[in-house]
């Protein structure tokens, strides 16, 4: 058999390498903790991101849906009038109609994509 190298650290050295290693442990612990509660905290902002994005789409095909359903209330009324004064007046009702809605649906979509907004800066909060 192979006699065995005498290997001899001094005992201080022994002790600052173990106190080096446990620094280290330590620091990396923390640097995984903190990792993962930033992962944990994007994961919650794509989620609400995610739920706004789907609020605002929703409420942005409502109002697709009632401008259509405005247009062809509109061109029924076209195709039932019978003098061109009447034309002019339904044609000056439904300018009037639909510029107060759009305005009321812009008003809306703003609150809508703020909301969507906040929400996303301060998960938790709806």
């Amino acid at each position: 058999m192979a006699d065995k190298t005498a290997f001899e650290i001094p005992e201080q050295m022994r002790a600052l390498a173990d106190k080096s290693v446990d620094q280290a442990k330590k620091a990396f612990d923390e640097f995984m903790g903190a990792t993962v509660k930033a992962v944990e905290k994007s994961e919650t902002s794509a989620k609400t991101l995610q739920s706004s994005a789907r609020d605002v789409n929703r409420q942005a095909l409502a109002f697709l849906e009632a401008n259509v359903a405005a247009s062809f209330d509109f061109a029924q009324k076209l195709v039932r009038a019978r003098t061109v004064e009447e034309l002019g007046q339904i044609q000056q009702e439904y300018l009037k109609s639909q510029v107060e809605t759009a305005q009321s649906q812009s008003k809306d979509m703003a609150e809508a994509i703020g909301k969507a907004a906040s929400s996303v800066q301060q998960p938790g909060k709806k």
